[in-house]
């Protein structure tokens, strides 16, 4: 997966410099959204995003780059690294954790596969933490190539149809 990564972000390779351009163009500052998160066996890794807010604030440019998920572009650097799948668990802060209560040893399963950059708790139109949990734990219990497929093939229509409900 690591190389099928590598190839992938160098063939968008092209978009990614029009996007940056058109960040650096609305915002005069980094492209690149560096945040720590929890990984893996709850290990922290840097993320990498495009930038798509400035002042707490989504900017036009970001708006329409979020709605069509080309701000995860630069995950792929994290699949290349071993730290992100392209499918698993929304990585999470340290913050978000301690928020949502997930570090209580009845959610320890969520944190034995490495989060991805899609999967069924960011398909969903719904915000809700006990079923973003659900969906992840699910995932966790029943990781497989052919629900990686099926997670992927419904990541590629968000663009076209919107999330999905539940």
């Amino acid at each position: 997966m690591r190389i099928f990564a590598a190839i992938i972000f160098i063939s968008l390779l092209p978009i990614s410099f029009i996007i940056s351009i058109l960040i650096y163009l609305s915002t005069k500052s980094n492209v690149i959204f560096k945040q720590k998160r929890v990984g893996k066996d709850k290990k922290e890794f840097v993320i990498y995003k495009f930038k798509t807010m400035e002042d707490n604030k989504v900017f036009p440019v970001g708006k329409y780059i979020r709605k069509i998920g080309l701000d995860e572009i630069p995950q792929l650097i994290n699949i290349v690294k071993n730290e992100m799948a392209f499918v698993g668990p929304r990585p999470l802060t340290n913050y978000d954790i301690e928020r949502l209560k997930w570090n209580m040893p009845e959610y320890k399963d969520r944190w034995k596969v490495k989060p991805g950059i899609t999967g069924i708790a960011q398909l969903t139109n719904v915000c809700d933490a006990k079923l973003s949990l659900e969906n992840d734990l699910y995932y966790v219990k029943n990781k497989s190539f052919w629900l990686d497929v099926k997670i992927i093939k419904k990541t590629l229509l968000v663009p076209i149809l919107g999330k999905f409900t539940k």
